[in-house]
C-alpha cells in the first residue's frame, strides 16, 4: 500500500512538473534579470543622481539671478524745528517705500577649481559606471549559479525517474518469479524497500527543484507566473586562450578599471586644493526700482528711481591659516593611497585570475572523465541487467550496479555545471562576462 502511495505521488509530481512548462532560456533569463532585478534597480538609480550631478546645472558656469521685492509702510509722529525757531508738530504722518530689484552674479574666475571640480564630477559619473557593472556583473553570476542550480537538479529527477522505473520493472519481475518458486518473498521485500528509496530521492529532488526556480525566479524580478523548464545543454568556450585573457583582465576588470578611475579623481582633488591658492574674479550686475512716498515733515512728497549697476570684485585669500596646505597635502596622501591599493589589486587579480583557469581546467577535465564514466557505468549496468533476467546476478548485484549508475549521472551533471559556472567567474575576473552570447 505504502508503495503504490508513493508511486502516485512521484507520477502526480512528474505530470504536474511536465504540464505546460515554458522553457527560460539563458538568454531570456539574463534579460529578465536586468529589467526588474532590485539590485540592478538600485544600480541604475545611483547611475541617475550620479548623471543629474555631471550637469551644466551643477558645474558652477553658470551665473546666478536673484529676484527680490519689498514694501514699506510707516506711520509716525513728528516734530520739526526749523531755523528760524518755529516748530511744526505732525501725528500720524504716513510714508511709505516700494523697492524691486533683478541681481546677477558670475565668478569669472576661481582659481581653475570650478573645472577641475566639474571634471570630478564627470569622472565620479564614470566610477558610478564601473559600480553599476560590477552589480550586473555579480547578479548575473548569482543568477547563472541558480539557474544551472535548476537544470542540474531537473537533470537528476529524470536521473531519478529512469532508476524509479527500472526498480519497479524489478519489483514486477521479483513478485513473478516468487509466485512461480523461483526466489523467496525476501527478493520482494528488497525490492520495495528500492522502490521506496527511490520514490523518496525523486520526490525531495522535486521539491528542491520547486523551491531553486522560487529562487531563480526572484532573482529575476518574479516575472514568471506559472512553471517552467531550463535549457539543460551546455556549451562551453574552449577556444579561449589564458594569456589574452589575462591580458584583457589587466585592461577590463572592473575592480582595476575603478582603481583607476579613483585615482585620477585623487589627482583632481589636488588640483581642486590648489586653486585655493589663485585670486577670486567676479562679475555683479543689478537693475532696481525704488518708490518713496514721503509724509508731509518731508521737503519731497515722493521720489522714483530705477537704475542699472555692475562692477566686478577680486578676492585673494592670502593666506588662510594653513588649510589649504592642509587640504592638499592630504589629497596627496590619498593619491599615493589609491595607487598602492592598485598595486595590491594587480597582484590579486593575477593570483584570483590563475586559480580561475587551473579550477576551470580542473572541472572540464572532471567533466569528460565523469562522461567517460557513465559509459563504463551504463555498460556495466546493461550487462548486469541482462544477467540478472537470465538469474546469473543476483538482486544485489544487480542493485549495486544500478546505484553505481545513478552515482555515476548524479557526478555527471554536477560536474558539468560547477565546469560552466567556472568559466563564468573566470569571464568575469578577465572582464568579459557581459561581452559573451549566452
Amino acid at each position: 500500500m505504502n508503495i503504490k502511495i508513493i508511486t502516485l505521488c512521484c507520477f502526480i509530481i512528474g505530470w504536474s512538473a511536465c504540464y505546460a512548462q515554458q522553457e527560460l532560456s539563458p538568454e531570456e533569463a539574463v534579460n529578465y534579470t536586468l529589467d526588474n532585478n532590485y539590485g540592478v534597480k538600485v544600480a541604475n538609480k545611483n547611475l541617475e543622481v550620479s548623471e543629474n550631478n555631471t550637469s551644466i546645472y551643477n558645474s558652477g558656469y553658470l551665473p546666478t539671478v536673484t529676484g527680490s521685492a519689498g514694501a514699506t509702510y510707516n506711520l509716525d509722529n513728528n516734530e520739526s524745528e526749523f531755523s528760524s525757531g518755529d516748530v511744526t508738530n505732525l501725528n500720524g504722518a504716513e510714508s511709505s517705500n516700494y523697492n524691486a530689484s533683478l541681481d546677477l552674479s558670475y565668478t569669472l574666475f576661481d582659481g581653475l577649481g570650478r573645472k577641475y571640480n566639474y571634471q570630478s564630477l564627470k569622472e565620479e559619473y564614470q566610477l558610478t559606471e564601473l559600480q553599476a557593472r560590477e552589480t550586473i556583473e555579480n547578479t548575473i553570476i548569482e543568477l547563472f549559479t541558480i539557474y544551472y542550480n535548476v537544470a542540474q537538479l531537473s537533470e537528476n529527477a529524470e536521473t531519478f525517474q529512469q532508476t524509479l522505473a527500472i526498480s519497479k520493472e524489478r519489483l514486477v519481475r521479483s513478485e513473478y518469479q516468487f509466485e512461480y518458486g523461483q526466489n523467496t518473498k525476501l527478493e520482494v521485500l528488497n525490492a520495495e524497500v528500492d522502490i521506496n528509496n527511490d520514490s523518496i530521492n525523486l520526490i525531495n529532488t522535486k521539491q528542491q527543484l520547486k523551491n531553486t526556480k522560487r529562487d531563480l525566479n526572484f532573482v529575476m524580478g518574479n516575472v514568471l507566473n506559472e512553471d517552467f523548464k531550463v535549457n539543460t545543454e551546455i556549451n562551453f568556450l574552449l577556444d579561449i586562450n589564458k594569456e589574452d585573457l589575462f591580458e584583457k583582465a589587466k585592461s577590463r576588470n572592473v575592480a582595476l578599471m575603478q582603481a583607476d578611475k579613483s585615482i585620477q579623481i585623487s589627482e583632481l582633488d589636488i588640483k581642486i586644493g590648489k586653486s585655493s591658492y589663485l585670486p577670486t574674479l567676479g562679475l555683479t550686475g543689478s537693475y532696481g526700482w525704488n518708490k518713496n512716498d514721503n509724509n508731509a515733515a518731508s521737503f519731497l512728497a515722493g521720489s522714483t528711481n530705477t537704475g542699472l549697476s555692475a562692477g566686478l570684485n577680486l578676492s585673494w585669500n592670502i593666506f588662510d591659516g594653513g588649510s589649504t596646505l592642509t587640504t592638499v597635502k592630504n589629497a596627496q596622501i590619498a593619491l599615493e593611497s589609491q595607487e598602492i591599493q592598485k598595486e595590491e589589486i594587480l597582484l590579486s587579480l593575477a593570483r584570483d585570475f590563475n586559480n580561475a583557469w587551473d579550477d576551470y581546467q580542473n572541472k572540464l577535465t572532471i567533466f569528460r572523465v565523469q562522461e567517460n564514466n557513465i559509459i563504463t557505468a551504463q555498460n556495466n549496468f546493461d550487462r548486469s541487467q541482462e544477467k540478472f533476467k537470465i538469474g546469473q546476478v543476483n538482486s544485489i548485484e544487480f542493485r549495486q550496479a544500478q546505484l553505481n549508475l545513478l552515482n555515476a549521472e548524479l557526478s555527471r551533471n554536477q560536474a558539468k555545471y560547477q565546469a560552466k559556472l567556472s568559466e563564468l567567474q573566470l569571464l568575469q575576473l578577465s572582464g568579459e562576462l557581459l561581452n559573451i552570447a549566452y
